[in-house]
């Protein structure tokens, strides 16, 4: 919504503003109006893409007895005072400012970087989904799983992909974000760089604005490694690579987390030659090396170059060529590409805060320190999603702006437990977890067994002619509760949501043993994995029970 102003002349009384007001009342897109004879004025709040000031004056003028003299400039709200001050515009942000309206509290949102919308829907969940799926597509139009279907191959318009996937993101941004804050009556969006002045104060573009309240959710941007050289050169991030129309003919990525990982399957699979390089042993460092080696078997039968236990010498640009040299094993290696992706673990934003004014508590990674109800070391100062210590992931970004919220001005006592978080990494097969793994469990000192059934024992898979990948579920050898689970398996990301119910409610394995599941589907495999505790499915019958 915005306001407009105008000077109004031909009013000499009361029954002038009336006359005037009854043009207004039925009008589409005007939200608000006042029209007051003693200040010779009218102020209207309108939609803006519903109508115009400049209609709104021509509507005054159609009267005939009136005529707008003029608008009248909008005193600056730099000394407001607002219920809740938000800073950030993602997910966790939009979250919290639902919430602030259906509590009637008056709020702000302070944004700057990204588009309102944050990483997810700009440059983050959506577009890569987006491309990876159009890497799917590809790849199956050129690969079959069944000797008697001979793929053709595929044409590949890489341009249009791109143009897609921005007018995908566009929408989305519109109607997931946009349009939902639209009507908003309690919500004011600003954008630009917020610093804290103080700890009830913030300055915007050299303005002031306070606050009973503030949350902080700037999320997190990509962490550039210390490589000699890397700075000097033309790198991209997801910020910026997913906006290049212009296919590179090669791409050397750097990283092995999800979002490297993703990025490359995707780009392999449209037809860029891609080579991952790695510093540690394994990709997915943060999970058991089982998962790591099995995923990587099937991304390199695809063709993929991928690194790992590397040390990383220097990086620098010759003749449009990016050249990365990095040690094996004590061997000097050289790799070479058009373009370099750095996407290598990402690091909070915090640095335009002002955060040394307030003292709020930090991780020694830079994080906001905030307990289970998104509460920082600073009463009146609530985080939320990646800017904080907590899982980074844009539900639980979510979860936890709303919950900040209720928190800070409605007396609840509202907590994030994520012991049971499933999580995903949408490479193909797909890595999907929740609850803890076996190495977690042991250093947490609980008895735990484990079930690992590979998908050639899973009928689903045998019918589908791909086996690729594995069940793992972990339960507590006393209780015979479920307690984690992981998985590699094409589309298993489908399967880890009931996985997580179930540790969740403290279902047992035994439960899920006992459960009736379709045949023929992916989620048979979870009843299967569940038997294998006691028995080998390699030697049940389909039936088996």
């Amino acid at each position: 919504m915005k306001i407009v102003e105008f000077k109004i002349k031909g009013m000499t009384c009361d029954h002038c503003a009336q006359t005037i007001a009854k043009k207004f009342s039925e009008k589409d897109g005007i939200t608000n109006h006042d029209i007051s004879y003693p200040s010779g004025s009218g102020k209207f709040e309108y939609d803006p893409k519903k109508i115009n000031k400049e209609e709104i004056a021509v509507l005054i003028d159609s009267t005939g007895h009136y005529k707008v003299a003029g608008e009248v400039e909008q005193q600056s709200n730099e000394n407001t005072t607002f219920d809740l001050i938000i800073i950030g515009g993602g997910s966790a942000a939009f979250s919290a400012a639902i919430k602030a309206e259906s509590l009637g509290l008056s709020t702000l949102m302070v944004n700057g970087g990204l588009d309102f919308g944050g990483t997810c829907v700009n440059v983050g969940c959506i577009p890569s989904k987006n491309l990876i799926r159009a890497g799917e597509t590809a790849y199956h139009a050129s690969h079959s799983n069944f000797d008697g279907i001979k793929p053709k191959g595929v044409d590949i318009d890489f341009a249009q992909i791109i143009k897609d996937k921005k007018k995908l993101v566009a929408t989305l941004q519109e109607k997931k974000y946009m349009d939902v804050v639209s009507d908003f009556e309690n919500l004011t969006m600003l954008k630009g760089w917020a610093k804290f002045k103080d700890d009830k104060t913030i300055v915007v573009d050299g303005k002031e604005y306070k606050a009973l309240k503030f949350l902080i959710a700037t999320g997190a941007t990509t962490s550039v490694p210390p490589i000699k050289g890397l700075k000097n050169v033309s790198y991209l991030t997801n910020e910026t690579l997913f906006d290049l129309e212009e296919q590179p003919k090669s791409m050397i990525v750097l990283g092995g987390g999800y979002i490297a990982l993703e990025i490359a399957q995707a780009y392999h699979r449209l037809g860029t030659k891609v080579t991952l390089l790695q510093r540690s042993q394994h990709v997915l460092s943060a999970l058991t090396p089982d998962i790591s080696d099995e995923l990587l078997k099937h991304l390199r039968n695809e063709g993929m170059e991928i690194q790992t236990g590397l040390n990383f010498k220097q990086v620098s640009e010759e003749n449009d060529k990016i050249k990365v040299q990095v040690e094996k094993s004590g061997e000097a290696k050289l790799f070479e590409a058009e373009k370099i992706v750095v996407a290598t673990g990402t690091k909070p934003h915090t640095s335009q805060l002002g955060l040394e004014n307030i003292s709020l508590e930090l991780t020694q990674n830079g994080h906001i320190v905030v307990n289970e109800k998104m509460e920082t070391n600073l009463p009146n100062i609530y985080a939320a999603g990646d800017v904080t210590n907590t899982p980074a992931f844009v539900y639980t970004a979510a979860f936890e702006g709303r919950i900040a919220v209720e928190n800070a001005f409605s007396g609840a006592e509202n907590t994030a437990d994520y012991s049971s978080l499933p999580w995903v990494v949408f490479t193909d097969p797909q890595v999907a977890g929740a609850g803890l793994d076996e190495a977690e469990a042991e250093t947490k000192g609980i008895p735990y067994e484990v079930s690992k059934l590979e998908l050639k024992d899973v009928p689903r898979a045998i019918a589908a002619n791909d086996t690729r990948g594995f069940i793992k579920l972990i339960r507590n050898a006393e209780t015979d509760k479920l307690i984690g689970a992981r998985i590699v398996a094409p589309d298993g990301g489908e399967l880890i949501q009931q996985l997580s119910m179930a540790i969740k409610y403290g279902i047992t394995v035994k439960d899920l043993a006992d459960s009736f599941y379709p045949y023929l589907t992916l989620g048979e495999g979870i009843k299967l994995a569940a038997i294998t505790f006691g028995k080998d499915v390699s030697k049940l019958s389909c039936c088996a029970s």
